[in-house]
């Protein structure tokens, strides 16, 4: 029996992921997958609260499950699934929805912030997205979330409907903990270094894509926001630089002050010139496993099917347990 700690995450398909999503989100499974029991998911369910391409949103799916195994995501070590093919996700969410308070689903910043900007699209499942998330993180038992600060508040959520359903039904699931990575920081928008990168800015150049070719990565960075100090210095006065000297140390391994020493009298022009070639080299390996995979679509269908098995498995365990406790009889 496996002992270790269960870490639950997911992202979703919805297009290309930039390096942001990559540093903030799939970079790190790679190292919790050696310590803990993980769990990951390309979360589809989720995607289709805006509207979606079928064809796209199938391409997207292999498109994710191929870029998760090329980032280092080790299907030996780590259960690797998509979302719709363990229905428990859909039926433990009716129930949660049943303990689950509109005020606090309208608190939700997140809902709040696409209600604005989708008001021809305020549909039911954006409210109840978050209800959803909650049914993927404590299907699992999990003990551990892997969080920024924009999912805070759905991890929040989470924690609320498990202790709500134990104290009504005595206790069913674990409570789950935020992970919080003390390494590593956001990464921000190239052309405004206040906003998070994002593939939804209205300007290509703001962001940086895994599969984006050289030059045009090259290109993105020469074209990055700086500031006319002209120091390649770590420091709140200077976003756009600090923005660039995150993304270069992370990719390069080197401390933001042993960056700072490097370029000490060097002006920016340099500096980007190096940042790009530092990103170039690092996603191409990257580049050349999602190239593979997506050559070997049978390959990625026997890796979903036997994750989707093994995530079945654990997942039924804990939804039988709630259909009991809420009074269903079982089938049988």
């Amino acid at each position: 029996m496996d002992e270790r700690k269960i870490v639950f995450s997911g992202v979703q398909p919805s297009g290309a992921l930039t390096i942001g999503n990559y540093i903030g989100a799939i970079k790190n499974w790679i190292d919790l997958q050696d310590e803990y029991n993980c769990f990951y998911c390309v979360v589809d369910l989720h995607a289709i609260t805006v509207p979606q391409e079928p064809k796209n949103l199938r391409k997207n799916t292999l498109d994710l499950l191929a870029l998760y195994l090329a980032s280092g995501v080790d299907p030996e070590k780590a259960t690797v699934f998509i979302q719709s093919h363990v229905s428990a996700h859909v039926e433990l969410t009716w129930v949660l929805n049943t303990i689950s308070y509109m005020g606090q689903l309208n608190r939700m910043t997140q809902f709040k912030e696409k209600a604005q900007r989708n008001e021809a699209n305020l549909n039911a499942g954006l409210f109840t997205y978050p209800v959803l998330m909650a049914s993927d993180i404590l299907l699992y038992q999990t003990d551990l979330v892997p969080v920024g600060e924009d999912q805070k508040q759905h991890l929040e959520l989470a924690r609320d409907l498990a202790e709500r359903f134990n104290n009504r039904y005595s206790d069913t699931f674990k409570v789950p903990d935020p992970l919080i990575k003390t390494v590593g920081a956001k990464i921000m928008s190239l052309q405004n270094p206040e906003n998070k990168m994002s593939k939804s800015d209205a300007d290509d150049n703001g962001y940086i894509l895994l599969l984006d070719k050289p030059d045009a990565i090259v290109r993105k960075i020469k074209r990055a926001v700086t500031d006319s100090i002209g120091e390649v210095r770590y420091r709140d006065e200077q976003p756009g630089i600090k923005n660039l000297m995150n993304i270069y140390s992370i990719f390069s391994g080197e401390s933001v002050e042993d960056l700072e020493k490097k370029y000490e009298g060097e002006g920016y022009g340099k500096f980007k010139g190096d940042l790009a070639e530092v990103v170039v080299e690092g996603l191409r390996p990257l580049q050349e496993k999602y190239d593979y995979y997506m050559k070997n679509k049978d390959y990625l269908e026997t890796i979903y099917k036997e994750g989707a098995e093994n995530a079945e498995r654990v997942a039924r365990k804990t939804l039988r347990k709630v259909y009991k406790k809420v009074g269903f009889i079982p089938r049988g």
